[in-house]
């Protein structure tokens, strides 16, 4: 049963609109009835539960903030970031599939397709019947995306997309990849690729340890005949994919907090009702330090992420910003995790508690879209004005 009571220290619910907590709290009831009581066993056998797709496209988690005229719910980017803190609290593999399906296939779609492309695909992809990939990182090129080799050619009446991409969420069940490559003069293009053209295959990946419930795989390009009309056309150049990543980072930056609220709860909830020397180790000072710890630096970011869907409501947050949110929410979130799991004491390692769920998928949320380290730089440079990246 899923025990989960929201924490909101500083009153931040004050700052929100009615509707604003009507979305949130319609998806927190959904999660809790149909997605909490599956997830650790999905975790457990690797698999993503396909049957809660129609659910997630019901609660607006697929292009929240996409126009209505395409299917999408219209909201805006607190809410986007509200809906991604409800998916995360339950499982980071949920947050992460819808996540890419908004922000990293609707988003380029909408803001760097032609109408036709968006009349065409947001609909669906929107409402869950087609699900979409994003096919930018190679096995050679994660956080220099610009070396990358896939590349197409131009023969008249079509281009010939060859090349390959890794570690793509929603690969092996999508119908529709949003692909970036190269052109003949080396300029990065995103093309829409579709499941069924010849040479086009999604290889699943096996053996991860961490997003357990999130379908991972390869995108593997041969020689696959792409319609010219397939092409977005009103962006191209390595800005237009990481603009798409600038839409999921803000994303993962409100997720986070949801499994560090996740793991703190438990926590606080686990320390009072574990008696050890005749009374409950929430008594002990050292557990109130572990506690008091988690509530301030989730407070932090939550008053970090308020503020940066503000921003973003407004036209103004700049991706260094967003860079800075991501990267501290999410190191916040792993640390919590690994404080939450000792106070668990050993029952924490089970499935019958969420930290160490959450812990091992936090593993690769601090690594994917820009990695600890480069988030960092990105800070850096900005503050120095100097790029540390060569």
């Amino acid at each position: 049963m899923d025990k989960y009571e929201a924490h909101d220290y500083y009153l931040l619910d004050e700052l929100l609109s009615d509707e604003q907590k009507l979305i949130r709290q319609s998806a927190r009831d959904w999660l809790k009835a149909e997605v909490s009581p599956i997830i650790e066993g999905y975790y457990e056998r690797g698999e993503f539960p396909n049957q809660i797709l129609p659910g997630l496209a019901a609660t607006g988690s697929f292009g929240p903030y996409i126009p209505e005229e395409y299917g999408g719910a219209g909201l805006d980017q607190i809410s986007y970031g509200l809906l991604m803190q409800e998916l995360e609290r339950v499982d980071s593999g949920v947050r992460s599939t819808a996540s890419v399906q908004s922000s990293l296939v609707m988003y380029p779609i909408w803001k760097y397709g032609s109408e036709e492309q968006r009349k065409k695909y947001l609909p669906k992809l929107a409402s869950g019947e087609w699900m979409g990939c994003f096919g930018l990182t190679e096995p050679d090129f994660g956080s220099n995306p610009g070396g990358m080799i896939s590349n197409f050619k131009d023969m008249g009446d079509h281009y010939l997309l060859n090349g390959s991409k890794m570690w793509i969420s929603n690969a092996p069940f999508a119908q529709v990849a949003v692909v970036w490559a190269k052109d003949e003069s080396g300029r990065i293009h995103g093309l829409i690729v579709e499941r069924g053209m010849e040479g086009f295959s999604t290889p699943e990946m096996h053996g991860k340890h961490s997003l357990r419930a999130s379908s991972t795989g390869e995108l593997i390009f041969e020689n696959v005949k792409v319609p010219k009309e397939n092409i977005l056309p009103n962006k191209s150049g390595l800005g237009a994919p990481l603009g798409c990543l600038d839409s999921a980072r803000f994303g993962i930056a409100w997720g986070a907090i949801g499994a560090a609220l996740d793991c703190y709860d438990s926590a606080l909830r686990y320390s009072k009702e574990r008696i050890q020397f005749d009374k409950p180790i929430g008594a002990f000072q050292l557990t109130q330090k572990k506690l008091a710890e988690m509530i301030t630096e989730i407070t932090k970011a939550q008053l970090l992420t308020w503020r940066l869907g503000v921003l973003r409501n407004e036209g103004r947050a700049t991706s260094a910003q967003i860079s800075m949110a991501k990267r501290n929410n999410v190191d916040m979130a792993i640390n919590i995790a690994r404080e939450a799991r000792q106070i668990h004491g050993a029952m924490g390692i089970t499935n019958e508690y969420p930290c160490m769920r959450h812990m091992a998928n936090l593993e690769s949320v601090i690594t994917y879209e820009g990695t600890h380290d480069i988030h960092l730089l990105i800070t850096g440079m900005d503050v120095t004005g100097i790029p540390a990246f060569k």
